[in-house]
């Protein structure tokens, strides 16, 4: 019988740790060609977009995917899992916290694979509903962090998760992006990071926009970088703005952009000097739903929470 797990029953059974662990390994067994995906697809609605994105795990022995539709008025998100084996449906996820948790838990990793020896501080600019979680992950993966400093536009907005969170309101996106450790997370269309703000050694993350006329990052950024990666090539040169416009203007090469599992399979050294300054550009997988799902699953299963259906 498949399980129903609910917002809630998902936020009990996964915390932070859990959830960088889960990824990482997901990232491992993409290294190991475990893992088939497809690019993510929107179709449009009246107002907002239907997205489907799915991923076979063979390692795992579970497929799925996650489908959601988003509006001015919110977006609701579900994920489906299925025995590869059988073709049973296991279990079926509201999953808002399980796609916050994820995409923090990738930037968790990068953080942990890519960020200078001893990076003592973090920065984030955007305080929205994925914001949250990408501090969280990224102090459980970076135990060497020691402050945040985050800034969004709406001051009321910034203090209410200053406080959430334990970071320091910044004055502007510079003093946000001048720290070892920069995620950018919004849904802006131009770059709220900019090249000349970053000191020697950062690794900066762009994990907030997944559509191609959406940027966070100018192209100083990727000037500086030494390290450019991605979470999958295939998905980037579809919906990455970060990395596609870029290309376009002969700043950056595609065979310049490589991808996260090749560092940490060990393929490729990734950072090399903690002077140099890393690029992650994060777009979010179907793999990485199907493994932060089936780690859920697993603990439901041993406490016994969710409904049968």
């Amino acid at each position: 019988m498949p399980l129903y797990l609910t917002e809630q029953e998902v936020a009990e059974l996964l915390g932070p740790a859990e959830a960088v662990d889960a990824i990482e390994e997901c990232f491992r067994r993409m290294a190991r060609g475990e893992v088939e995906m497809a690019p993510r697809r929107r179709l449009g609605l009246v107002e907002g977009s239907l997205a489907d994105m799915a991923a076979s795990d063979h390692e795992l022995g579970l497929a799925g995917g996650k489908l959601y539709a988003a509006t001015r008025n919110g977006a609701t998100f579900v994920v489906c899992l299925f025995d590869s084996g059988t073709s049973e449906l296991v279990g079926v996820f509201e999953a808002d916290h399980l796609g916050r948790l994820r995409t923090g838990a990738a930037t968790g990793v990068a953080a942990r694979h890519l960020a200078q020896s001893g990076a003592r501080t973090l920065g984030v600019i955007g305080c929205g509903h994925q914001a949250e979680t990408q501090v969280a992950c990224v102090r459980v993966a970076v135990p060497s962090i020691e402050s945040v400093v985050a800034f969004c536009r709406t001051p009321e907005r910034l203090a209410a998760f200053c406080e959430r969170v334990g970071a320091e309101p910044a004055e502007s996106h510079r003093e946000a992006g001048a720290q070892d450790v920069v995620v950018a997370i919004t849904n802006s269309r131009d770059p709220v990071l900019r090249g000349e703000w970053l000191v020697p050694g950062a690794l900066v993350v762009a994990a907030g926009a997944n559509i191609p006329s959406r940027r966070e990052l100018d192209n100083a950024v990727l000037e500086r970088a030494t390290f450019v990666c991605c979470d999958w090539l295939e998905q980037a040169r579809l919906e990455s703005g970060d990395l596609i416009e870029p290309v376009q203007a002969g700043v950056l090469d595609w065979l310049e952009v490589h991808e996260l599992h090749e560092v940490i399979a060990g393929e490729l050294p990734g950072r090399q000097s903690d002077d140099d300054i890393v690029v992650f550009k994060s777009n979010g997988l179907a793999a990485w739903d199907v493994a932060i799902a089936a780690a859920a699953l697993e603990r439901a299963r041993e406490r016994g929470v969710g409904a049968s259906l």
